[in-house]
């Protein structure tokens, strides 16, 4: 089975535009690049043409990700998701079992919108997977590298 990438309609659409974006003006940037490094001469010593021939390649990859990943995407509705467990698009704070001071809030969202920095985590993470289909009163455990840590969900919002 191929691998489905679950997001928001939003999301979708912003990768779709930005796919849009790579095709057209950015390709043609990326080869007008490489036609004026072409110009400085011998290829071989060419350092500006070698950059271009190298953001191209980034550029094709790129694309072939985003067509990967739009060809398999799977919009996740969460405005018929149930309201008191824990689903893709709902927030939810947690409680440490071990410390009841440390607590935590995250937003669940699919592998293509997670930003871990800003406490928006994958439902494919460690604790994304340990956290969904929980309600409010349960208890979590999540594997972590200095071992296995447990959390009680506190709150789910959408």
């Amino acid at each position: 089975m191929e691998k489905e990438y679950r997001m928001s309609e939003a999301r979708a659409l912003e990768l779709q535009e930005e796919l849009n974006y790579l095709k057209t003006t950015r390709s043609d940037e990326v080869a007008e690049q490489i036609k004026v490094a072409r110009g400085f001469g011998d290829l071989s010593e060419n350092s500006e043409y070698d950059e271009a021939k190298n953001e191209q390649g980034k550029l094709y990859s790129r694309i072939a990700e985003l067509e990967e990943v739009l060809q398999h995407v799977v919009i996740v509705d969460d405005s018929n998701a149930p309201s008191n467990e824990v689903t893709i698009g709902c927030t939810v704070t947690v409680v440490s079992v071990e410390d009841s001071k440390v607590s935590f809030t995250f937003k669940i969202v699919g592998s293509q919108e997670a930003d871990p920095m800003h406490r928006i985590i994958s439902e494919e993470s460690p604790f994304g997977k340990a956290l969904l289909g929980k309600k409010e009163g349960d208890t979590a455990e999540v594997e972590a590298p200095n071992g296995t840590k447990a959390y009680t969900v506190q709150k789910i919002e959408r």
